[in-house]
């Protein structure tokens, strides 16, 4: 069975889309998912993006990391799809529902309420999420914030000194997430702006990660150390950040189309 595909990316962060609204292909399976998104012998990307049709919204969208685990949420992937789309509309996603508007260039997305109990992010026991007492190495008193994935986020004095290919894997690892997280360390430049780097649970380092992004200025506006809305400068590219206390999150960013192509799905399953 031949099945086309969309290599799309935000910031860097980049996808291959399979369309399954019109024409369905196999159920997907891990393995098949970290078979494309394999650099050297697939089609290679951050994340494999799978549309499927909807009985609550416009359409569904379901996000595989490289390792190919199913995770809820992708801010970059969001932006993609909402372009690739054309218009307003509605998306189900594991993490809960997402409206999203084209823009020139890119996408405004509403990434929905953040979410700060322990259980919510989850934690393996009680904590407060805001001022966390536990740390690694040259890092500590993070918080954390769930934005259909769970984040959590580290301020430093220089984000480009922390080796983070080495003690993101550790953070991702251990046992306090029980559902493995996503490391975020982060610059405050000024009261808007914000630079951050990204440990993804289950892709490694990123050059950009919109709920990453999302997670890291909601964070910082808890602990009133920027405004909104919010810059968020990460190794791709920038995104801006809305929230208000109690209201949902907005995210506005670029994306871009960078080809198109098939391949034969019996070689990847």
């Amino acid at each position: 069975m031949r099945v086309d595909f969309i290599k799309m990316h935000g910031l860097g962060n980049d996808f291959v889309v399979l369309d399954a609204r019109a024409r369905e292909i196999p159920a997907m399976q891990p393995a098949t998912a970290a078979a494309i998104a394999d650099r050297n012998t697939g089609i290679g990307c951050d994340q494999l993006i799978l549309l499927e049709k909807s009985d609550a919204a416009d359409f569904r969208m379901r996000i595989f990391n490289q390792d190919g685990s199913e995770v809820g949420a992708c801010g970059n992937a969001s932006r993609a799809v909402a372009m690739l789309h054309g218009s307003d509309a509605e998306i189900e996603t594991a993490g809960g529902m997402l409206s999203v508007s084209p823009t020139a260039g890119g996408a405004t997305v509403d990434m929905g309420e953040p979410r700060f109990d322990w259980d919510a992010i989850p934690l393996a026991y009680p904590m407060d999420t805001l001022s966390m007492p536990v740390g690694w190495e040259m890092l500590g008193d993070p918080g954390a914030v769930n934005v259909g994935n769970p984040h959590v986020i580290f301020f430093v004095e220089d984000t480009d000194a922390v080796p983070l290919d080495r003690i993101g894997p550790e953070v991702e690892e251990d046992p306090l997430f029980p559902e493995r997280v996503n490391v975020n360390v982060a610059t405050i430049e000024d009261r808007s702006r914000i630079r951050l780097r990204v440990w993804e649970r289950g892709a490694g380092l990123t050059r950009a990660c919109g709920t990453g992004a999302c997670a890291t200025a909601v964070h910082a506006m808890r602990r009133k150390l920027v405004d909104s809305p919010a810059t968020v400068a990460l190794p791709g590219g920038k995104l801006q950040i809305e929230w208000t206390p109690g209201g949902t999150i907005r995210m506005t960013g670029p994306a871009t189309e960078s080809f198109r192509g098939s391949f034969e799905w019996d070689e990847f399953a």
